[in-house]
């Protein structure tokens, strides 16, 4: 590829908006990097991707230890791509990665204790190349450590310098409570919680939403596209090289023909409005103001493209809310 010139009217195409009470702003959509940059991926298209959003205004870039395939790869192949074309931009970057889920063998490489923590965040740095991240994120509660002892360890990463704001991922709300005050008292405040919504993944919307708008923390939602239930790609069955085709990961063959009734009836909707499904699900997330940000993933620059395309019309009638709810209950 040619050497990397950001567009200069890259700040004109998207929106940001503060997240909770902080003085950061996130844009309304933020790049994952939880697929598709990995070491089993084709480096060069992931690098098309990075150059694609950042020229339009993303500048999210949302990583964890254990994203690949193989774990760690993710970081080691946006570390290279850093410095061969983001190293000039670094003050314009939001960087995130977690640590929470199984990294290495051994006692001391998954959960949420300190040494795990800290060890992991030390080798994310090193894959990417960074002195520091922007948000160190707990990736998910820990039934077996104190929860004092996880949020100290996010308290000493900030004191450390080597991340400027922390926060928690797949906390509900009195986890998030819990969280937040022990946070508060450490002087440390948690930024942002990191949660899987969608249409069809609504379990937050019962206390979570509010409880974290009341504590002044962001919410960032992942997977908005319910691993592409929310797309076209099943509208006319299951294509043999689609996730659901597969036998291993998330989305099995069995969770589309249950949704495909529901996923027909919304994309309905979605001609209706001048959207594709897939932009009109991200719209639905954020027509909410407690939601800071949309994590989307994306396989190349047309699916972000998009993707990016669902903020041109972020509005819902009271017609259109009541019945897509109708059709989701």
């Amino acid at each position: 590829m040619t050497m990397y010139f950001a567009n200069k009217k890259r700040y004109g195409i998207i929106d940001y908006q503060r997240c909770g009470r902080s003085g950061l702003k996130l844009p309304f959509l933020s790049l994952g990097l939880w697929h598709n940059f990995g070491g089993v991926d084709v480096f060069e298209n992931g690098r098309e991707i990075l150059r694609y959003a950042f020229d339009n205004g993303i500048t999210h870039f949302d990583l964890a230890n254990n994203y690949g395939p193989p774990p760690g790869s993710a970081e080691e192949n946006f570390g290279k791509i850093f410095k061969k074309d983001f190293k000039p931009y670094r003050d314009e970057m939001i960087i995130s990665t977690k640590a929470g889920y199984g990294m290495w063998d051994g006692p001391y490489g998954d959960w949420g204790s300190k040494k795990y923590l800290v060890s992991s965040l030390d080798q994310s740095l090193k894959r990417m190349g960074l002195d520091y991240v922007d948000i160190f994120y707990h990736h998910r509660p820990d039934p077996d450590t104190p929860l004092e002892e996880t949020m100290a360890a996010l308290d000493l990463i900030v004191r450390q310098g080597k991340a400027l704001y922390v926060g928690i991922s797949n906390y509900n709300a009195d986890e998030t409570k819990e969280a937040v005050k022990i946070l508060n008292d450490m002087g440390t405040p948690c930024l942002i919680n990191q949660i899987r919504y969608s249409m069809f993944e609504r379990w937050s919307e019962e206390n979570l939403l509010d409880t974290a708008q009341e504590l002044g923390v962001g919410i960032i939602a992942f997977s908005p596209l319910a691993q592409g239930l929310l797309t076209d790609k099943y509208l006319d069955g299951i294509p043999e090289n689609s996730r659901a085709a597969k036998s291993w990961g998330f989305l099995q063959e069995d969770q589309v023909e249950n949704a495909i009734d529901k996923i027909r009836a919304l994309n309905e909707i979605a001609v209706t409005r001048g959207q594709s499904l897939a932009q009109m699900a991200i719209a639905w997330l954020l027509k909410d103001k407690k939601i800071t940000s949309v994590l989307v993933g994306a396989s190349s620059t047309n699916q972000l493209e998009d993707n990016l395309a669902s903020l041109d019309y972020l509005t819902f009638s009271s017609e259109e809310i009541n019945e897509i709810n109708d059709i989701l209950s």
